[in-house]
């Protein structure tokens, strides 16, 4: 009986498998050995913060795990990888790294826990706290040593802070502290920590003297105990208590975490320190600091990214690899098929392709359509607004000019000068308004456009600082998000100079793999969330939902005014 080519193919297929499934089980324990000797040598590297080193070899030997089907060592891997991850600031590769995890451990096992830690740590840097609180208790779930609890339970107290739900910071550090295998087995830097975090959650709620009082005490007990790191964000809880108290107390406590943070290199910390040395001094004299913050900023994001780079060429090479091997492997058993099945897949391989050329077409016409809508709904709202801004602030000032002339004798030398006063402040007008609506530059010369139109906000008593904005690959980001960026830090600007008064603008631009953050800082005289002026913030509201992105305001009487923007590359 005549069978098809395709039968003949698929035999052959499966005979070739079989082979190849032999070959591995010959070799499986050989495959175990280099995995194993990888592993511990990774292991060996964590422990020297040899990272990028370590990273490398716990990812050759997951894949030699990945063919034993070892589910044990590739979670346990994995979670090893996370950590090196959040190490160097890689926060949202974390948690992707450990919710592959997930499908390898047991569920409620200590892998599960360390998983719902390093979940909570990440979003707490990442500043999603309640998703940071839920996993922290998680993981206490999942911990059965009461000792073993301690450590992501006490990780909620601060999170509570940074919420300013003070309450509930200290019913949880105190429910902490009056356990009794806590006073028994708990050590005295743990003790220290949830004294610290005790007394600076009193501070926040407004009870002084005693959130005073278990801060310092927190402080002396690590520095008897040498303690170095821990005394760092006691001295920070500190600096923040005499901010508004003494302020050179403040800035002797701030200085002391920076000089403690330096020497154990804990950058994180000094940047904090630096922000507080900014804060506690806003004349413009206060530059060292704010150099110094922004050098040191730039270094670590430097730093962080290149661990990412390698990190992700890691994984590139790795897949390249395996996809070399996969291909080696498709030609030894192409060679072995007749040429009437190379015929059949030359068929199959023209209906794919005309299939993915169709779907592109759709594809690109579907795109087109997206962002014709998206050009259409920005031209309509600035429109609007443009005419709402000409109705609001000329239309009445031209009718008064009219009236005037109607009614003054233009004869008159100084009824001429009024006039053209008045005309001139109405043209000054009208070019601001061109100016705020012309056509943005979204080549080569966009970063230098943004910048000469920041620089016009530049006075001698205020200062504009942008930073980072030449790090990110402008390049592969469309017209539409450029012009919509240039609108919305044009929109920061005039806000803050109709209404901050501020004298210090910091603006810092970075980016990850999927979006575009610009975190927007000024010292202000801020205002109440629900007394905000509207009008702009809606705009600038309406231009980052159009190309669904995300923007954040926070701001308190005499504390500046924040914004966090994201913006999908």
């Amino acid at each position: 009986m005549l069978r098809s080519p395709f039968f003949y193919f698929i035999i052959l297929l499966f005979l070739f498998s079989c082979k190849e499934k032999k070959h591995l089980n010959t070799n499986k324990e050989s495959i175990r050995k280099e995995a194993s000797s990888l592993r511990n040598k990774a292991i060996e590297n964590y422990n020297k913060q040899n990272f990028n080193t370590s990273f490398y070899q716990f990812y050759k030997s997951k894949k030699l795990y990945e063919t034993l089907k070892d589910s044990a060592n590739i979670g346990y891997i994995l979670i090893e990888m996370a950590s090196i991850q959040q190490v160097n600031g890689d926060y949202y590769g974390s948690k992707e790294t450990v919710t592959e995890a997930l499908l390898y451990v047991k569920k409620k096992s200590i892998y599960t826990a360390s998983i719902n830690n390093i979940l909570g740590i990440a979003d707490k840097e990442l500043t999603l706290y309640d998703d940071a609180i839920f996993y922290y208790k998680e993981s206490a779930k999942e911990y059965i040593d009461p000792i073993e609890k301690l450590n992501p339970l006490s990780n909620i107290g601060p999170v509570y802070i940074q919420l300013k739900k003070y309450d509930k910071a200290i019913s949880l550090l105190e429910s902490l502290l009056s356990k009794k295998i806590v006073k028994e087995k708990a050590d005295i830097l743990s003790v220290s920590r949830l004294l610290d975090n005790l007394g600076y959650a009193y501070f926040k709620k407004g009870m002084d003297e005693k959130g005073f009082y278990l801060m310092n005490k927190a402080l002396q007990t690590r520095n008897k105990l040498k303690d170095y790191y821990g005394s760092i964000e006691s001295y920070l809880h500190l600096a923040d208590y005499y901010a508004k108290k003494d302020i050179q107390k403040s800035n002797e406590n701030a200085l002391a975490a920076y000089n403690a943070a330096t020497k154990l290199n804990s950058v994180d910390e000094r940047l904090e320190a630096l922000q507080i040395l900014i804060s506690n001094d806003h004349s413009a004299k206060n530059s060292t600091y704010v150099q110094r913050y922004f050098t040191l900023n730039d270094s670590i994001i430097k730093v962080r990214n290149n661990f990412k780079n390698k990190f992700a060429k890691i994984k590139y090479d790795s897949k390249k690899e395996k996809d070399e091997n996969a291909k080696l492997r498709l030609e030894k058993a192409e060679n072995l098929l007749s040429l009437q099945k190379d015929k059949y897949l030359r068929i199959v391989f023209v209906i794919v392709f005309v299939f993915l050329v169709i779907l592109i077409a759709i594809l690109i016409r579907y795109y087109k359509n997206k962002n014709r809508a998206i050009e259409f709904k920005t031209s309509y709202n600035t429109e609007t607004r443009i005419a709402k801004k000409i109705h609001d602030e000329l239309a009445n000032d031209v009718f008064h000019v009219i009236a005037f002339a109607e009614s003054q004798p233009l004869s008159k030398e100084s009824t001429k000068e009024n006039l053209l006063q008045k005309l001139d402040d109405i043209y000054g007008r009208v070019r601001g308004i061109s100016r705020e609506n012309n056509k943005i530059d979204t080549g080569i010369d966009f970063t230098n456009r943004i910048k000469e139109m920041l620089s016009t906000y530049n006075t001698p008593e205020r200062n504009i600082i942008a930073t980072n904005i030449e790090s990110i690959n402008w390049e592969i980001i469309d017209d539409i998000k450029k012009i919509t960026i240039s609108r919305i830090l044009q929109e920061l600007m005039v806000n803050m100079k109709k209404h901050s008064k501020a004298n210090l603008v910091l603006i810092k631009f970075e980016s990850d793999q999927k979006s575009i953050l610009i975190n927007y800082t000024d010292n202000g005289k801020g205002s109440e969330k629900t007394k905000m002026v509207k009008n702009g913030l809606q705009n600038m509201e309406n231009r980052i939902q159009a190309v669904k992105g995300t923007i954040d305001f926070d701001t308190e009487p005499d504390k500046g005014f924040k914004a966090k923007i994201s913006i999908p590359k």
